[in-house]
């Protein structure tokens, strides 16, 4: 039986890799942990956007309300 003796090989080969799972050597972990997912201006237009268009549907809800 070929594919008995390959998948005895693969088990073997795996079986070191599953007392090393977890130990992850220094060099790749990734040492800029304090860098921010979103840049500066993005998050400032982001803001700029959503405050905004707060503000102004609540301009326009005001202005329909006295209308009336």
């Amino acid at each position: 039986m070929a594919g008995g003796s390959r998948m005895r090989v693969a088990n073997q080969i795996n079986e070191k890799k599953i007392l090393k799972r977890g130990n992850i050597p220094s060099s790749l972990k990734d040492t800029n942990e304090s860098k921010a997912p979103v840049g500066p201006y993005l998050l400032a237009l982001f803001i700029f956007v959503v405050c905004g268009s707060a503000i102004f549907e609540i301009i326009m809800k005001v202005q329909a309300f006295a209308g009336q």
